[in-house]
């Protein structure tokens, strides 16, 4: 079982959870972080080396990451193991898939790549890459039976990660919070290059905010990897931040939140989850951003519009990702209720199109590689 950052960490968790209950003889080698580690995977090298984004990240690490794959080609060849699970990562994992074919073991990809949003011409090369594809939304078998692929909707697993289950009081007794202090949550993402880019941005909005609203105490929940580079950023910032990186801690920080400002993707669920209103920030360098402009295929970029169809949160990209439109957008929220009570009446719908036919997305995910395991 592979898998290439933070969020595909805690998926392979979850599954190999899911699985060890079901098949208590089962063991797991590959590439994973702490938590994949924690439930007993024994990982080859480093999950960092795989966790880059864009062109200008990936270019200049070209060697290592070859380097890796090579590496994980080479122990799966040697091992012979009876399946092999990658997670997310499509770059790095599709290579993969595609270098250990020849060995003719039994292949599941968890987390469909996402080519219906961009460069939907890419399907013509996944034929022969697996032989399941899981899918955490409803949306993408259809997609992909469309292009003569079969796909399974697992079910999301942010409806497993407990983000609805923190506890407000516990978080302010425990760092000293007054009633009256106004949490802001600030999630800039479990990458280098996303903390490098929106820290900054944060940073100026909260400066600007603090004058219009009192009492703001803004709280960063960090991944391990990003941790030392985000306290860095931080240092120099007009209201210090409240930095934590223990998951229950954030959903801690989640529940006494009024507002939230995060990038796009499955941090948005994980606040919808908890019923947090927030609004989208996101940029990347000018070169990612031409490539991607030139190539999307979809209206909406955050999660939760996407799924509802319409925009429920809204979204500062690129050029509208400034200081003065994020503290706008914040202001809004925690000034005008009806805003933030319209957000979360939209994210009930957005959550029940997530649930899976039976039980829990990562029980339906084990289900799935089992069966292939039994076909096998």
């Amino acid at each position: 079982m592979l898998a290439g950052e933070h969020s595909g960490d805690a998926l392979g968790a979850r599954l190999i959870s899911a699985l060890r209950a079901r098949s208590p003889e089962v063991g797991f080698v590959g590439v994973g972080g702490p938590r994949m580690i924690a439930e007993g995977l024994t990982s080859l090298f480093p999950m960092q080396d795989l966790a880059m984004m864009g062109l200008l990240e990936v270019i200049p690490n070209l060697r290592r990451l070859r380097r890796r794959l090579a590496e994980a080609t080479a122990d799966i060849a040697a091992r012979g193991p009876d399946a092999v699970v990658t997670i997310d990562s499509p770059d790095f994992m599709l290579r993969l898939l595609k270098a250990i074919e020849p060995l003719g073991i039994p292949r599941a990809h968890y987390v469909a790549p996402q080519v219906w949003a961009w460069r939907e011409r890419r399907v013509r090369h996944f034929r022969g890459r697996w032989d399941r594809l899981l899918c955490l939304l409803p949306f993408e078998p259809e997609f992909f039976a469309k292009h003569g692929l079969s796909a399974r909707f697992v079910g999301h697993p942010v409806l497993e990660s407990g983000a609805d289950r923190g506890d407000a009081g516990q978080f302010r007794e425990r760092h000293a919070l007054p009633p009256e202090a106004r949490v802001v949550v600030l999630m800039p993402g479990s990458r280098s290059t996303e903390v490098r880019q929106l820290l900054p941005v944060y940073g100026k909005a909260l400066e600007l905010l603090q004058d219009r609203v009192p009492n703001l105490k803004p709280v960063l929940p960090v991944a391990p990897a990003v941790a030392t580079d985000v306290r860095r950023a931080v240092a120099n910032w007009a209201i210090v931040p409240l930095i934590i990186s223990d998951v229950e801690e954030k959903h801690d920080a989640f529940a006494a939140t009024a507002a939230a400002l995060t990038k796009s993707g499955t941090s948005t669920l994980e606040l919808a989850l908890a019923n947090v209103p927030m609004a989208v920030a996101y940029r990347v360098g000018w070169l990612n951003a031409a490539a991607v402009r030139r190539l999307i295929q979809v209206r909406h970029v955050a999660m939760v519009n996407l799924l509802a169809g319409k925009q429920l949160v809204p979204e500062l990209l690129q050029e509208r990702c400034t200081p003065e439109k994020l503290a706008d957008a914040l202001e809004e929220l925690l000034v005008r209720p009806e805003l933030a009570d319209s957000q979360l009446r939209g994210f009930k719908d957005v959550l029940a199109g997530l649930r899976p036919a039976e039980g829990v997305p990562s029980a339906a995910a084990a289900e799935a590689v089992l069966e292939l395991l039994h076909e096998a």
